[in-house]
């Protein structure tokens, strides 16, 4: 049974994470594209630790955009102020996110345990947009309606049926660099 005392500091902290995610939504509107083609779409995950985890990925990675279909807010600190700095775009439905995509002359791939292609073995446009379900129940959309949308998995060795999401979607981030051979900027290695 949850005290009082621990209910109130847990909406306490809540309402102090709504506090900072609306603080840097506001500072992720002056957010610039990235500096590689691909985009992330996150279908309707969970608004906890992966997407501000999957956002820092992103930064690192150079990606144009992330876009959020039907994600409530979320606390950002686990982006490390990735944030702010990586265009998020939000919609309401896949069919929105699709369509938008599709007139920017995207190729939407859509990221199952239990699809034929490995990702290795599929050679990425510049302008891929990778989709992530959420964390249990997939995809919102149904794939036989959207015969366009190419579907990848992550081949992996172990028994569990699929990676965290955050993790595949680092995975995929990483191929897609891999492939077009795409460099990050440079630390300063004078120090």
């Amino acid at each position: 049974m949850v005290s009082r005392q621990e209910r109130k500091i847990r909406i306490q902290r809540q309402r102090q994470a709504l506090l900072r995610y609306q603080k840097e939504r506001f500072k992720n509107a002056q957010a610039v594209p990235g500096q590689n083609d691909f985009i992330m779409v996150l279908d309707h995950l969970k608004a906890g630790f992966n997407v501000p985890k999957i956002f820092r990925t992103a930064e690192a990675f150079g990606a144009r955009e992330v876009h959020m279909i039907n994600i409530a807010p979320f606390d950002p600190s686990p982006s490390k102020g990735a944030f702010r700095k990586v265009p998020a775009i939000d919609h309401d439905t896949f069919r929105g996110c699709y369509q938008n995509l599709s007139d920017q002359g995207y190729t939407l791939f859509c990221l199952d345990a239990g699809c034929e292609h490995d990702i290795y073995d599929v050679s990425l446009p510049a302008k891929s947009a990778f989709v992530m379900g959420n964390e249990g129940l997939g995809h919102s959309f149904d794939r036989n309606e959207y015969p366009e949308v190419q579907c990848l998995r992550i081949p992996h060795a172990g028994m569990m049926e699929s990676l965290n999401v955050s993790v595949a979607a680092s995975i995929v981030m990483y191929e897609y660099m891999r492939q077009h051979h795409t460099d990050g900027p440079k630390a300063d290695s004078q120090g």
